[in-house]
């Protein structure tokens, strides 16, 4: 008879969350500051998307490899941490590094290596849920991992501010440098990243893979081997989609070439995309064909085709509501300090306390998911998982899309606690509708190819957002944060189409 996994109690659940607080210090400070770094060091904020896009991209690639090789890692230190641990350590590096680059390529190299690093150390924090915990915990599970990402991007976010207005550090510099406020403000974000991350990794004692195979089959008995087996994706369909994809993204590189005058040269990161796409599926059919099935690759494109029901019907519901998010982290600094403050000059006052300004706003976002997060399990239990997240994401779209009509910055305050109740059921009601579905023998992979539908539009966005501002709205960068707004809405009635969610 299989044995049952056993329940952890609250402070074993919140030790081995903790570390999550330290990664969200990362992301925070860099999806706060990073623009501002850059345009600083001389980047026009017309080619900042192609800038950011460092960032998706490296999700794309690191978090399906991290999840392959966690889910078959196991030592001393066990299946999940040791890629804590040694992605906090280069993560942490990298943003003592980063306010030091002493021109924008290096920056933005930077960026690549504390991106790769937090992703590392983030993706197995996903599955770890589902490892340490049993099925009716997991929600709680998930829960505290958004407690704690709020809590770390609140700090995180303000502090550029609270150096500057609490300890006296210096928030302007003079033309090309980083101010000193934003160079001690990730001094101190990379120490508490690896500080919270040990924290987990010597405080969590983490289960065998042959402990973790007998609670799934005492939990889902013969449907275990299935989900975590699933059949060959034949060469044929490989080499036909690889193909078409590989046309698509052909045809659409030649049309941008052929009209680069009018059109934006960020638009060949999408066409970038389908080629790439397209080579892999070809790659993974040469594989099949002959019968190399038994490698990464081809496993992780297996099970990329092969994804449960649930994660394809979320699919479309994560694109628009990444793509939201990412419009605000790349415009909302440019936007705020042009529309709201009056000034696109970097070096000038009222540029650098719009700046400020928004590492507060994101802040109260951050905040707000804080208390969000403690509310959705009362509104998910008043209505169902699929409605309340149609209600937080309609707080945020409305929320982004009042930064148009709101001239005084201090009430954008209000329109960011909308943003923050979006932002705590992105990170919370997707999973919980994921969770029990995936198997636990592939938790790590499928949570990076879940990653998969978070990345894309992120990518998108920066291929087509730089287009959309300079072409239709006159260099006005607030007008992609309303773009971003639109989307969250179709995000939410996207929503509703999720059939057969996993036990709400």
């Amino acid at each position: 008879m299989n044995k049952s996994q056993p329940s952890l109690n609250f402070w074993q659940i919140w030790n081995m969350c903790f570390g999550f607080m330290g990664i969200q210090f990362g992301f925070a400070l860099q999806n706060a500051n990073v623009s501002r770094i850059f345009e600083t060091l001389g980047a026009d904020y017309n080619n900042m998307a192609v800038l950011w896009v460092a960032a998706p991209i490296t999700g794309l690639i690191v978090q399906p490899i991290i999840g392959y090789f966690s889910d078959k890692t196991w030592n001393r230190l066990g299946r999940r941490r040791p890629y804590f641990l040694f992605g906090a350590i280069a993560a942490s590096l990298a943003l003592f590094i980063m306010p030091n680059s002493p021109a924008l390529w290096v920056a933005a190299g930077m960026l690549w290596i504390m991106d790769a690093s937090i992703n590392v150390s983030m993706e197995p924090f996903r599955a770890f849920v589902g490892d340490m915990l049993p099925k009716k915990q997991r929600p709680m599970g998930y829960a505290m991992q958004s407690f704690f990402i709020g809590v770390g991007a609140v700090v995180a976010s303000m502090l550029p501010w609270m150096m500057s207005n609490w300890f006296g550090i210096a928030n302007t510099a003079e033309a090309g440098v980083i101010p000193e406020s934003v160079k001690f403000s990730f001094y101190a974000g990379g120490t508490i990243f690896l500080l919270c991350v040990l924290w987990t990794v010597y405080s969590t004692k983490e289960y065998s893979p042959e402990e973790l195979a007998e609670f799934e089959r005492a939990e889902k008995g013969v449907e275990a081997d299935k989900l975590a087996n699933p059949p060959q994706r034949s060469a044929a369909s490989y080499l036909k989609g690889g193909a078409l994809f590989t046309i698509v993204g052909g045809i659409l590189a030649a049309i941008i070439a052929i009209n680069i005058e009018n059109l934006d040269k960020n638009l060949y990161i999408a066409a970038g995309m389908l080629l790439a796409f397209g080579a892999c599926q070809l790659v993974a059919g040469l594989m099949a064909k002959n019968q190399q099935n038994q490698n990464g690759f081809a496993e992780v494109m297996n099970d990329l085709f092969a994804m449960p029901q649930a994660m394809r019907q979320l699919a479309v519901v994560q694109f628009f509501s990444w793509f939201a998010f990412f419009a605000m982290w790349i415009y909302m600094t440019s936007g705020v300090a042009a529309f709201h403050f009056g000034s696109t000059d970097t070096s000038s006052l009222a540029y650098n306390e719009g700046a400020d300004w928004v590492g507060v706003l994101f802040a109260v976002y951050n905040g707000t998911s804080i208390f969000a997060a403690i509310l959705i399990p009362v509104i998910v239990k008043l209505t169902n998982l699929r409605f309340a997240h149609l209600i937080n994401l309609a707080l945020g779209g409305i929320g982004f899309i009042s930064f148009m009509f709101i001239r005084d910055p201090q009430w954008l305050v209000l329109s960011m606690v909308g943003v923050g109740f979006a932002w705590a059921s992105v990170l919370s009601v997707p999973y919980a509708l994921l969770s029990n579905a995936l198997p636990v023998k592939k938790l790590g992979v499928y949570m990076g190819i879940f990653n998969f539908f978070i990345v894309i539009p992120q990518i998108l966005a920066a291929s087509i957002l730089g287009f959309m501002v300079t072409k239709l709205f006159n260099n006005e960068p607030i007008y992609a944060v309303v773009v971003g707004g639109v989307s969250m809405l179709i995000a939410g009635l996207m929503t509703l189409r999720v059939s057969n969610p996993v036990e709400e």
